[in-house]
């Protein structure tokens, strides 16, 4: 007879007290997560966080309250689980998972690792040090109402990198007001300062500087301490934007003054943000006005939508269209409030200006009308059910593997509306490794198109390697057989080369450069392919998602053998004897009546992300789709937004 412990059989049970798991982030999905853990009967939790409490949370992230606001997220989460389970030994983490001090040896000490993160980066980084570590992760994510879980395996399932993923359209708060480095942070800045000005202010949708970012003050005292003091300081009343710009009248000079040059000017005094970023450069608008060049005066040729103005244009459109959508709060009267519709003129033309403006500010490549307004219509919010739904699932999936029956584990995708078969939860058969992955593919290579006389060894470090392909601390080589270290993780050893181009190392057409990241013991070989002919502000471009267009292979099989990722032996560093010390991303299971409506936004047969899973339960077949054609989810920017899916 089955002995049970609750509602688990008695060896799970006991395998459950004693096994250590890891749980990456502790908001939306870490809170309701970790309560979860414990109740089922986890007793071995380590949770990190590097976020701290915002007040815009306590809707939905129930283990916090507002005494807790501008406090450690891991260390609150810790506390309010411990209620749940006094005897649970759990040790939180007020820090980044990218921290080197989270190597490969601290994953190897946990038995499974569930992500309840909310950016790119971070996700990528925890699938290598589990791929690394040979631990089993679980993915997860929300937007919305609809949600996903699913297993990854070295070996066994694909990787969280194996498939392009969609743009991300849920964003960190403070991302969005310190340190936004993609111009979809300054559009859904300037969408959340249309609100703050004209219409309905919101908690979620401040745009001030935060000074409770836990970047820039480490200490959670010292961030608790900050956001105490934002809401009171000393005998001064703080009034909300709206009250201080119909203060002003709205002038549109001292809005723009306030916005781009005060605003700015006190970021820079978190002088801890920008250590490792490149400073924000204020604006102010007399020295704008006297200094307007005549050629920013000249009609740009082209469709309207589709010009790019320079800066004093946007400056001069900013103006406009305050002054516009002050009219139309004056005509309306009282307190009348306007709602943000990308189809009305004036608050088009305002978030265009506002979001190019900050672009510029912080160094960004500012965009068109055209592009910025098929940015803007997709931010999604973040929904307490669907976590709640989506953490069960989490700790399911995580009961198969601690059972030893990961073969049974399942991708589980949560819709919005049933399907035919009446289902919101749609399982799926877990997919093997891809063989072209450049993460998890036994010879991990890639080709990128650039252009070797204007591409910096800066812009292939940062731009590339970090933001393209998510290393941490890269180091790379030349294969030219003398092994030229081009870049270097350790401090100071190749800063001199940062302004110099490929060109200038001998880097031509058909070269190869071999990426290390030792922290993640992750090597990448990249094959560079030279062209004059890339498109306006475009910097390079990945070939395809295999190497077959790559320039013939020079390594011999032993070479081939020793960069194989995950295995800890195997990977030398190529600049010292030692390693360095120092709310996105679902796809969508279509319900059988969509699906021969989505055939034409999804991406070319010839890139394989059409594809037929056996239903878990029914053995029937739902299409799995995955929007990887950046044009066509910007050119369906007014569709339903259930096929362009972003995470909590």
């Amino acid at each position: 007879m089955v002995q049970l412990v609750g509602s688990l059989r008695k060896e799970l049970a006991d395998s459950l007290s004693s096994s250590a798991v890891l749980v990456v982030g502790a908001g939306g999905i870490g809170c309701e997560l970790l309560k979860n853990l414990v109740l089922t009967g986890f007793k071995n939790i380590e949770v990190i966080d590097l976020d701290t409490i915002d007040v815009s949370n306590l809707n939905r992230q129930f283990l916090f309250q507002k005494k807790h606001v501008g406090k450690s997220k891991a260390q609150v989460a810790k506390e309010s689980a411990l209620q749940f389970c006094p005897s649970a030994n759990i040790t939180a983490y007020h820090d980044s998972i990218m921290n080197p001090d989270y190597n490969v040896e601290f994953f190897r000490k946990f038995v499974l690792v569930m992500n309840a993160l909310d950016n790119r980066a971070a996700r990528n980084h925890v699938n290598r040090m589990c791929l690394a570590a040979d631990i089993p992760l679980i993915e997860s994510g929300t937007a919305g109402y609809l949600g996903q879980v699913s297993v990854i395996k070295k070996g066994m399932t694909e990787c969280y990198e194996c498939q392009p993923k969609p743009t991300q359209k849920t964003f960190p708060g403070c991302t969005i007001r310190n340190t936004p480095s993609e111009p979809i942070h300054c559009i859904v800045w300037a969408k959340y300062l249309f609100n703050q000005l004209f219409g309905e202010e919101d908690a979620d949708q401040e745009v001030s500087p935060d000074t409770a970012d836990p970047e820039a003050a480490w200490n959670p005292e010292d961030t608790a301490a900050r956001a105490t003091a934002s809401e009171k300081d000393g005998d001064i009343k703080r009034v909300s934007t709206k009250e201080w710009a119909r203060s002003t009248g709205y002038d549109p000079v001292k809005l723009f003054n306030k916005l781009f040059k005060d605003d700015i000017m006190y970021l820079l005094t978190m002088d801890k943000l920008w250590k490792k970023r490149k400073a924000p450069a204020p604006l102010d608008w007399q020295q704008l006005e006297n200094g307007a060049r005549p050629q920013e005066e000249t009609p740009a040729t082209g469709l309207k939508d589709q010009q790019v103005l320079g800066v004093w244009g946007y400056c001069q459109l900013f103006q406009h269209s305050v002054e516009t959508l002050r009219t139309q709060l004056q005509d309306k009267g009282g307190n009348a409030e306007l709602v943000w519709d990308k189809d009305d003129p004036p608050a088009m033309d305002f978030v265009t200006a506002a979001s190019n403006l900050r672009m510029h500010i912080f160094s960004m490549n500012m965009k068109s009308r055209f592009d910025v307004k098929s940015m803007a219509g997709n931010i999604i919010p973040a929904i307490a059910t669907t976590n709640a739904i989506i953490a069960g699932l989490i700790v399911l999936e995580g009961l198969k593997i601690l059972s030893g029956e990961i073969e049974s584990c399942r991708s589980i995708f949560l819709n919005k509306c049933p399907n035919l078969r009446k289902k919101l939860l749609v399982p799926c058969i877990l997919d093997p490794p891809s063989a072209n992955c450049y993460v998890c593919a036994s010879r991990p290579e890639v080709t990128v198109k650039l252009n070797v006389n204007k591409t910096t060894v800066l812009a292939l470090q940062d731009r590339i390697l970090k933001e393209r392909f998510g290393m941490v601390a890269p180091d790379v080589q030349i294969e030219d057989g003398k092994g030229t270290i081009l870049i270097s993780s350790e401090e100071g050893e190749t800063e001199a080369n940062n302004d110099k181009f490929l060109s200038d190392f001998g880097i031509r057409n058909g070269s190869r450069l071999q990426g290390d990241d030792f922290l993640q013991d992750y090597t990448l070989l990249i094959n560079v392919l030279h062209t004059e002919e890339l498109e306006r502000d475009v910097e390079f471009e990945v070939v395809g998602e295999a190497p077959d267009k790559a320039p013939p292979p020079q390594t011999n099989q032993e070479e081939v053998n020793s960069i194989t990722n995950g295995n800890k032996d195997s990977a030398q560093p190529s600049t010292s004897s030692k390693a360095p010390s120092n709310d996105d991303d679902v796809m969508i299971v279509d319900s059988d009546e969509e699906e021969g409506a989505s055939s034409s936004s999804a991406a070319p047969a010839t890139a394989g992300t059409k594809r037929k899973h056996p239903d878990a339960e029914t053995g029937e077949t739902s299409t799995k789709r995955l929007r990887t054609d950046q044009s066509s989810a910007s050119a369906d920017a007014d569709d339903d937004d259930d096929d362009i899916i972003a995470l909590d």
